[in-house]
């Protein structure tokens, strides 16, 4: 059997701008109070993940699907991602 190439994806799942981000909100707060002139937070999420396919278009259209089937939510979420081969 003849092992298709692998790629690794890194993703970044964000808030949309104007969203509350209301657990960057609780950490800006919280270095507030230890000291730290912090002036914004914003908290999002990076996943990894470890694909194959035959080409790096295809791991590509691949991960966008992903993107958009699991990880983010097209009402609340931005996305971006990059791949590697492995």
């Amino acid at each position: 059997m003849i092992s298709m190439p692998r790629f690794v994806a890194l993703v970044e799942v964000w808030l949309k701008e104007g969203l509350v981000d209301a657990e960057g909100k609780s950490v800006k707060e919280a270095l507030n109070d230890m000291g730290y002139s912090v002036i914004n937070v914003r908290v999002g999420k990076v996943y990894r993940i470890e694909i194959e396919a035959e080409s790096k278009e295809r791991a590509e259209y691949l991960i966008d699907e992903i993107c958009r089937r699991l990880l983010a939510n097209p009402v609340k979420d931005r996305y971006k991602f990059s791949v590697h081969e492995a």
